[in-house]
């Protein structure tokens, strides 16, 4: 699964001694309000994956073999990756537990498989969940002749050791909110036009990702903040009012958050 394997005791858990803290980009960090907003950009995600086995693995936030104590999860989201797979490039079986993964294929063809039967090929516009629960094995790969690219994201569920679920929800409509079972978590997807505006959630946290194009966040900067592909946003506090508006189109994941992990 987009890295080693994992669950929501090695999700907090250092894998390697820590390197120090990891302050936001410079310029990054905002406050608009009684909000706050830090900006991370696509060069500043974490390089991973496996090259030479044609996996090339881009994390938002500590993940397998590294570990930064500054950056580690964000409301419940405890991995954001982007991953580019080769044709025929994949991640073999591996297990998880008490997590809840979420992938969105940009392009290419995305092979699942995993330990309670399920065997699926998840394209573009489809969403994929995949909860752990009490434990499941799986695989991924690129069952297509193009490179494959997708966005995985895990999330702390609020119940742990559960049965194991799956589902594909088919070809998304636009602003559709998917609400993540078992989680205080909703996903929209957003496709937006040019000059076409979105709603950011009243919620205390917000995750904007930026799939392809660029947006304009509306902050204290007179024209707002610009956000590209692979950049990401995070709010916090977050009050109805506030607006991501497209420039020559673009796609936008956005998680609405209203806890954070308790692992009890």
């Amino acid at each position: 699964m987009a890295g080693a394997p994992a669950d929501r005791r090695t999700a907090r858990r250092a894998v390697r001694a820590p390197v120090g803290g990891r302050a936001p980009p410079p310029g990054s960090a905002a406050t608009v309000g009684r909000m706050a907003q830090v900006v991370w950009r696509a060069e500043d995600r974490y390089p991973g994956g496996d090259p030479g086995a044609g996996i090339d693995t881009r994390h938002a936030f500590s993940f397998s073999g590294f570990y930064d104590p500054g950056n580690t999860g964000f409301g419940l989201l405890v991995a954001c990756n982007e991953e580019r797979l080769a044709p025929g490039a994949g991640f073999d079986t591996h297990p998880h537990r008490d997590v809840e993964i979420v992938t969105w294929v940009v392009e290419g063809e995305l092979e699942h498989t995993d330990s309670t039967g399920h065997a699926t090929v998840v394209r573009p516009g489809d969403v994929q969940r995949l909860g752990a629960g009490s434990g499941v094995r799986h695989s991924e790969r690129n069952a297509g002749t193009a490179e494959l690219r997708f966005v995985q994201m895990w999330l702390v569920p609020g119940v742990f050791g559960t049965a194991p679920e799956y589902e594909v929800v088919r070809g998304i409509a636009d602003s559709t909110p998917f609400a993540l079972p078992r989680t205080e978590a909703v996903l929209h997807v957003r496709r937006l036009a040019d000059g076409e505006r979105a709603a950011i959630p009243d919620a205390a946290y917000c995750y904007v990702q930026v799939v392809r194009g660029r947006v304009l966040l509306e902050d204290t900067a007179p024209d707002g903040t610009a956000l590209g592909a692979g950049d990401a946003a995070r709010l916090t506090g977050q009050q109805e009012g506030r607006e991501l508006r497209a420039e020559g189109g673009a796609e936008l994941l956005l998680w609405e958050m209203h806890a954070e992990p308790a692992y009890g």
